[in-house]
């Protein structure tokens, strides 16, 4: 297994882990981005509760997740549709 032991503090906790070698700086990652938006809560609203700030951080990448998600059935649909314009296109030449 290609498995790594690795700790991520959020909220000034540690949260023990393990992950895949190719995801280990993807979470790191993710971990530094929790912890920046929970400061940006902080600052803006100053809001000091961290149940209260984990659960704006989790509610605001809920949002943008499902915003990407309808932003790439848009995408998709356009692509269909100029895929099968292109087909009809190619359809008449032949």
């Amino acid at each position: 297994m290609d498995e790594l032991s690795v700790k991520i503090k959020i909220a000034d906790r540690e949260y023990p882990m393990k992950v895949k070698r190719a995801d280990e700086e993807r979470v790191r990652v993710a971990g530094k981005l929790i912890n920046e938006k929970i400061k940006t809560y902080r600052d803006k609203f100053g809001i000091d509760d961290k149940q209260d700030l984990l659960a704006m951080v989790a509610f605001d990448c809920l949002v943008e997740k499902m915003t990407d998600e309808e932003n790439l059935q848009v995408i998709d649909q356009t692509v269909i549709e100029k895929v099968e314009h292109l087909n009809r296109m190619v359809s008449q030449v032949l």
